[in-house]
């Protein structure tokens, strides 16, 4: 294990070879997984016709035309939202040094479902364009409700009251939500995205979606260096002469737009932002350099399993992503709470 230093001698845990090996067999992981996820499904497809679709393309193949269509749209839609997330996830648990921060438990993901529902709602006719930026707004009409609500409790702000004002909130939003859509009877599309999936991602909102994430992860390393710094403390970051907070209006909106942006296109999925960052945590060590890139791509290898998952469980029928990681994501959160409320006692 290395140790990076900072001025005034403080010490941050890193490991640098376990991170790139992760980067390394994270990405190969990830391309095995998505040719898999292509490959599986209602329609079998043999792992030499994936070959020739993608290098020697034939319009008048059914098969072809399914996988560029329908199966390569649905993957990649997977891998930046789980990416997103991850990253989302792990710049909350930095700057506010709250184990149980994510983009679903804080509210991020409600408010933003519950903007788009208006959206379905009352603009259907509203290009995909413009549903990320109303999502963006959702994202932060979210977590300004559930900060307001934790802040004015009693006691004031901390993880648990954090967490519970975000239960509050998003069973409220989410309620809104599903009233919205039973009185105006949207489809069932609207109701499998707030149930969280990718099935019905598309080439456009894969195309507008992607420079979103991408730029958000690429603020997201360059504004590492500071969220390491800002996780040692406040009063170590200020000592260290951060501005810390610029850094939090700065991630705070960082994680607004990668929410924003996979909520946009994969409804109501919870937890990847949870439960990735201390996987990561716990391999690479506390250094946000090598936690952004890492949750990244461990982000992404998740969705992208998951939803063969989703494809598989019930085949011929759909399970919603949202369920499938829930599975994973809701036994991880009580371990994460329970050892939060041991720390505090």
């Amino acid at each position: 294990m290395a140790s990076i230093q900072t001025k005034n001698s403080y010490q941050v845990r890193a490991r640098p070879k376990a991170a790139a090996a992760i980067l390394l067999i994270g990405l190969m992981a990830i391309i095995l997984a998505m040719a898999a996820s292509i490959m599986i499904g209602v329609r079998e497809i043999s792992l030499s016709t994936l070959w020739h679709s993608l290098f020697s393309f034939n319009p008048e193949d059914e098969l072809h035309e399914i996988i560029r269509s329908i199966r390569l749209p649905r993957v990649l839609a997977g891998a930046l939202v789980g990416a997103g997330f991850a990253v989302a996830g792990a710049m909350m648990q930095g700057m506010t040094r709250n184990g149980l921060a994510d983009p679903g438990l804080l509210g991020v993901n409600a408010g933003s479902g519950f903007v788009l529902v208006l959206v379905f709602a009352f603009f259907p006719k509203l290009p995909f364009e413009a549903m990320i930026i109303f999502s963006f707004i959702g994202a932060a009409l979210g977590a300004g409700l559930v900060y307001g609500v934790a802040f004015f409790a009693k006691g004031g702000l901390s993880p648990v009251r954090l967490v519970l004002a975000g239960a509050v909130i998003g069973s409220l939003l989410t309620g809104l939500s599903q009233a919205i859509t039973l009185l105006y009877q949207i489809t069932y599309d609207l109701t499998f995205w707030s149930a969280g999936g990718v099935s019905t991602a598309d080439w456009l909102q894969v195309s507008v979606m992607a420079p979103w994430i991408a730029g958000g992860i690429i603020a997201a390393f360059i504004l590492s260096r500071f969220i390491t710094i800002l996780s040692l403390g406040e009063e170590i970051a200020i000592g260290l002469g951060q501005r810390t907070k610029l850094i939090r209006g700065l991630a705070t909106l960082i994680v607004l737009i990668l929410s924003g942006a996979a909520v946009s296109t994969v409804g109501g999925v919870g937890f990847i932002g949870l439960i990735v960052p201390h996987i990561v945590r716990y391999l690479v060590g506390v250094d946000y350099r090598w936690i952004i890139p890492c949750s990244a791509v461990i982000g992404a290898l998740l969705v992208v399993l998951a939803d063969i998952g989703a494809k598989t469980v019930n085949m011929p029928y759909e399970t919603p992503l949202g369920s499938i990681i829930a599975v994973i994501g809701i036994p991880f959160f009580l371990y994460l709470a329970r050892k939060e409320r041991r720390e505090l006692a």
